[in-house]
């Protein structure tokens, strides 16, 4: 009679709502008081793998001293190769014992005191792309090394990546154990807590808890231990599991008193054993707790949603410890996650982080260059204040672009609210008697003041493609104080474009309200003048026009 009973429970448990696992589409946006795009060098796209000390601070000598500092580009942002294959003895990243003798703090500090930020990098794998140590299972602790170091950027790279699976282990009982306090131990088996979806207990006289729960893959089940009375405090959680007799790791999220989910990760294992036990830090608070388990992920894709997210609350955490321990100001790290756009991160990047890759690496080829703005220029609707859709870094003075192809990449990266990272060699920008070469086209380009108030404007809001031709795009952005209208011609011929502004009209993104007549500025040539709200420009081949309207 019992057992028909408890398959009359599960048929009915089955078949109602699952009892609040957090669905991943819930989450809240990316936080950390990060409000405009960054701005800065990057040393991928000029050195790739050859960088060293001396390289870097004659970067930064020459972002000072040419001025670029000080019309924004102030992150000098280390990429792959940074970092020597070996962790130190406190199994913390540290600089290529080669090329940085002096240590990567010790260079941000230097940087620092000429009034520049320094950026950091790593990959979601194993190993970085250029096969150095990186950050998977190890987030915590990086994220609190480059906290402490003082970093304010960091990207966060997709090679030899590992996704987190949407398979779950089998769970028998949790253990808390207070801090400090070994012998202060709560165990609660899963027999007493409260079971949601297809989550299914199944008797398991190989176990001491004399039971296991199964169920919980794909987000489809859940497991609550409810009403556990503590002292306020830091503890360990243990959670014991049936080993299901694969060698496949298994993923467990892991949800105290309604907050964020974080992280469990249970190892495969040979099939002779039984059970295995993992650890992780909790808080609880004084009274009553709530502690859930579930695996929110239902394919491969949430599992790297869930990674970057991941990795995004631990660079929060670190750099809130860091304030705490030093009694100084918080400084937030800018969140940059670099996925390559496989996993659509357009859709969840402003739940994680600051900015998001929206295609693979950049090259300074125009036609590569177009094709990630056709694919950039589409996703408007997915940026806001604080998280940016990243088309990747700045080749503008690379390659063999051309002077229009320089100044049209810049103006639509700007028109997209892009993140302003420069990837050429600044240095170049000084003469051999030290002067600075003020007629150097790309430098003219680059420290274009209006434009880079186009991107750094207060609203933070990415243009729309308000019209879509073979030759000629028509792009309007927002501004704070009126809207900025780029015409870019795509075409390697001359192009006569036309639009009126007016026809924009109650469009609801761009909040337009069509007026009798427009004050307009060239912000390339400053030329003022005034206007019905109709433009026909004539462009040069691949050339670009940015009007400011009000």
């Amino acid at each position: 009679m019992s057992e028909k009973k408890c398959n009359l429970c599960y048929i009915r448990q089955i078949t109602q709502p699952m009892r609040s696992a957090k669905s991943l589409a819930d989450a809240k946006p990316y936080d950390n008081g990060v409000t405009k795009p960054p701005m800065g060098w990057s040393s991928w796209n000029c050195f790739r793998n050859s960088i060293d000390e001396n390289k870097i601070e004659e970067i930064a000598d020459a972002l000072v001293k040419t001025g670029l500092s000080e019309v924004g580009f102030t992150s000098v942002n280390l990429d792959d190769n940074w970092h020597s294959s070996m962790r130190d003895e406190n199994d913390e990243l540290q600089g290529d014992l080669e090329r940085f003798p002096s240590g990567i703090p010790t260079l941000i500090e230097k940087l620092n005191r000429k009034g520049l930020k320094v950026g950091l990098y790593t990959s979601n794998g194993t190993l970085t792309c250029e096969d150095l140590p990186a950050s998977f299972g190890k987030e915590e602790k990086d994220a609190y090394t480059f906290a402490k170091w003082g970093a304010e950027f960091f990207k966060y790279d997709f090679c030899h990546h590992q996704a987190f699976t949407p398979k779950a282990p089998y769970v028998a009982s949790i253990g808390l154990t207070k801090k400090g306090d070994a012998n202060e131990k709560i165990t609660v088996s899963v027999k007493d807590a409260t079971l949601g979806g297809r989550a299914k207990l199944v008797p398991d006289e190989n176990l001491e808890a004399g039971a296991h729960v199964e169920g919980l893959d794909k987000n489809k089940g859940i497991i609550i231990f409810e009403k556990i009375e503590a002292e306020e405090g830091e503890y360990t959680l243990t959670i014991t599991t049936r080993k299901i007799g694969d060698k496949k790791d298994k993923f467990l999220a892991v949800e105290v008193n309604d907050d964020d989910a974080f992280i469990v990760t249970v190892p495969g294992c040979a099939k002779f054993n039984f059970y295995a036990r993992v650890q992780c830090k909790i808080k609880l608070k004084s009274g009553g707790n709530v502690i859930k388990l579930y695996n929110p992920l239902l394919n491969k894709a949430d599992g790297y949603m869930f990674q970057y997210r991941h990795m995004g609350k631990m660079l929060k955490q670190a750099t809130e410890r860091v304030a705490q321990e030093r009694g100084t100001q918080e400084k937030p790290i800018t969140y940059s996650i670099c996925e390559w756009g496989f996993n659509r991160p357009w859709h969840w990047g402003k739940t994680a982080g600051n900015q998001w890759r929206t295609t693979p690496d950049i090259r300074p080829w125009w036609w590569w260059i177009k094709l990630i703005y056709e694919r950039t220029v589409r996703l408007y609707k997915y940026a806001d204040k604080g998280h940016y859709n990243d088309p990747d870094m700045l080749e503008v003075g690379n390659g063999k672009l051309t002077f229009d192809q320089n100044k049209s990449h810049f103006s639509v990266w700007c028109m997209m609210s892009s993140p302003l990272i420069l990837g050429n060699d600044v240095r170049k920008f000084i003469k051999e008697d030290g002067s600075i070469d003020e007629e150097n086209v790309v430098l003219k380009i680059v420290k274009n003041k209006k434009m880079i108030a186009v991107d750094q404007d207060e609203l933070s809001k990415q243009c729309k493609r308000v019209k879509f031709g073979m030759k000629c795009d028509v792009l309007v952005k927002e501004l704070s104080d009126g809207y900025a209208v780029c015409f870019f011609n795509k075409s390697g011929s001359q192009a006569k474009c036309k639009f009126n502004i007016n026809k924009l009209d109650g469009d609801k993104y761009l909040g337009f309200k069509k007026k009798d007549g427009y004050a307009v500025e060239d912000l390339w040539t400053d030329e003022t003048f005034a206007s019905n709200g109709l433009f026909t420009p004539t462009l040069p081949p691949y050339g670009v026009v940015v009007y400011k309207v009000k």
